[in-house]
């Protein structure tokens, strides 16, 4: 019997990249960042010595990517709402973190992203992150192409308007200037292409529970994501 699988996914500012990690940590599971991995594909090829113009090495290593993300120190704060974690992606045994954000990765990514052979890898690969005891997966797929099977499925969202307040504080928090105009056409944009696309549109598996969390703190998504696990896993 396959193990459990929990999928959230959702645009761009959702939330769900915390939900994910607080999820896990509260049921003991593991737990995939779908988005991280092509990154982390170009990132590792380079360190490699790999050719970005070798479709079949990339796909190679792709296939055969030695990664995990490890939770660790998650606990709420003072602050309500706020919480205390750190999220480790451990590539080839060694801990990555500014290094997949910049622009000379972006760009490496956006070529591999390209390469149907590699696509097709981690499609693989991000099933064999299907573990025991289970494995909630994030990303913008995972619900209707990667865990279709899956029994519970979840779909956040929010407002455009809200998804862009959530970035700029983001920012703002980091002490990196940002405008909440250009944000706000961002976001738009890239919803419109995600959910355009030809390969994989951004949008709710059919039996996926949609969760509008525009008005919901992080704690309240959370109680409803475990109520829903709860009902469907009996965990």
């Amino acid at each position: 019997m396959l193990p459990p699988v929990l999928t959230i996914d959702g645009p761009s500012g959702s939330g769900k990249g915390t939900i994910v990690q607080l999820v896990a940590q509260k049921l003991g599971w593991h737990m995939l960042d779908s988005g991280a991995l092509y990154r982390l594909v170009a990132f590792g090829s380079q360190n490699n010595q790999l050719s970005l113009n070798n479709e079949d090495d990339i796909a190679d290593y792709a296939s055969n990517l030695d990664v995990e993300f490890k939770l660790f120190n998650v606990k709420p704060v003072a602050e309500k709402g706020q919480h205390s974690q750190e999220l480790r992606i451990i590539l080839e045994g060694n801990v990555v973190g500014v290094e997949l954000r910049t622009e000379a990765t972006g760009n490496a990514a956006s070529k591999v992203a390209a390469m149907p052979k590699v696509r097709q890898a981690l499609f693989q690969r991000q099933r064999d992150f299907r573990q025991n005891p289970g494995l909630v997966a994030d990303g913008r797929d995972m619900g209707t192409t990667i865990f279709p099977d899956a029994k519970v499925k979840v779909f956040l969202t929010a407002s455009a308007e809200e998804r862009a307040q959530r970035r700029y504080k983001q920012l703002k928090d980091k002490g990196i200037s940002g405008n909440l105009a250009a944000l706000l056409r961002d976001i738009n944009e890239r919803d419109e292409r995600d959910s355009q696309r030809s390969a994989s549109p951004l949008k709710p598996a059919e039996d996926a529970v949609i969760i509008d969390t525009s008005d919901l703190s992080i704690e309240q998504v959370v109680e409803q994501v475990l109520a829903i696990c709860k009902k469907g896993f009996d965990v």
